[in-house]
């Protein structure tokens, strides 16, 4: 008769291999199945995504991507075919620099520009003012002259105040343009160069892997496998921002373009008026003084004789003086009728 002792031991015996058989089924059913030359199976690429995530794989994915960093900021040579399939995104990037510059110097030169026509603008008006205060000391036609000339000055100087308009205008679309439409497609070109980091940091993990690889362990083999779902995930990320960002560059240039093209518009027109207004102007000035104002040498001697020869050959030719009285000659009248 069989003791309980004896019946115990023979039934856990039993269960423990039953449970070690249902075990070895499992993994038959979920592992990679073991060939002669490594480790195959559709559940294999499943599995090395769980891994991924471990922290030693996290490390070591820092550690090529902070070697990609180094060499990229240290200007070494990288791999030539690399580079070379960058080759279209690198000429985009080279354009988005072109159009972040030249978007900053030109609002430096608004800026300046303003300035100075503001300055223009009070040292004509001065002028101006000047000669019609000095006109009324000479009774000769040199004083209507000074007077005349003193009106067109201050005139000129008022309608180039008008030009400010569209100047302020083009600033603040310049500046919009360069906080909105540059800023955002530079953050989006920050985040594809991290993901152009990562992805080439992949590569060069990959190419160390590679160079260690024997076919027939197990352990390298794996290990290859886990790099080499890792340089799909970085490509794949790249890849879309790379997109992006050129796509984003592409229409930056057209809006700015565009933006060039209504704004600046405005501003030929205006500066085409201001330069209408002011020479018709200062035309009428010259036609009401034609001829030769003769004038006494009393230094430069020399100079009294051909003086008053010339003033006696324009003397014939000469027009009928306008009047050009503070009441009757008035340059914004005449630039209204003309």
């Amino acid at each position: 008769m069989v003791s309980l002792t004896t019946y115990v031991e023979v039934v856990f015996i039993m269960r423990c291999v039953n449970i070690t058989q249902l075990l070895e089924s499992l993994r038959s059913k979920d592992s990679p199945t073991k060939m002669s030359h490594g480790y195959y199976g559709t559940s294999y690429d499943r599995q090395v995504e769980r891994t991924e995530t471990s922290t030693f794989h996290k490390m070591k994915e820092t550690f090529w991507t902070t070697k990609q960093a180094v060499i990229q900021k240290l200007g070494k040579k990288e791999d030539e075919h690399v580079v070379a399939s960058d080759a279209e995104l690198d000429s985009k990037l080279e354009v988005f620099r072109a159009i972040q510059k030249s978007s900053m110097e030109l609002l430096r030169v608004i800026e300046k520009y303003q300035d100075r026509l503001c300055m223009l603008s009070q040292e004509e008006n001065a002028t101006g003012r000047y000669l019609k205060s000095k006109s009324g000391l000479d009774k000769t036609r040199a004083g209507k002259i000074m007077a005349a000339v003193g009106k067109s000055q201050s005139f000129a100087a008022q309608q180039r105040l008008s030009l400010r308009v569209p100047l302020v205008r083009l600033y603040q679309e310049v500046e919009t343009f360069r906080y909105r439409a540059i800023s955002d497609t530079l953050m989006t070109i920050n985040r594809m160069e991290a993901a152009r980091t990562e992805y080439r940091g992949a590569l060069l993990w990959m190419k160390a892997v590679s160079e260690e690889l024997d076919p027939d362990t197990y352990k390298q083999l794996e290990k290859f496998r886990k790099v080499q779902g890792q340089v799909r995930k970085t490509k794949a990320r790249f890849d879309k921002l790379k997109l992006d960002v050129m796509q984003k560059i592409d229409l930056l240039a057209a809006s700015r373009c565009n933006m060039f093209s209504h704004v600046l518009a405005n501003y030929q027109s205006t500066l085409l008026h201001f330069w209408e207004k002011t020479s018709r102007t200062m035309s009428a000035v010259a036609e009401s003084f034609k001829g030769y104002q003769h004038f006494e040498f009393s230094i430069v001697k020399e100079l009294a004789e051909p003086s008053k020869q010339l003033a006696e050959q324009s003397k014939h030719n000469e027009p009928a003086e306008r009047d050009t009285d503070s009441e009757e000659f008035d340059p914004s009248k005449k630039s209204e009728n003309g």
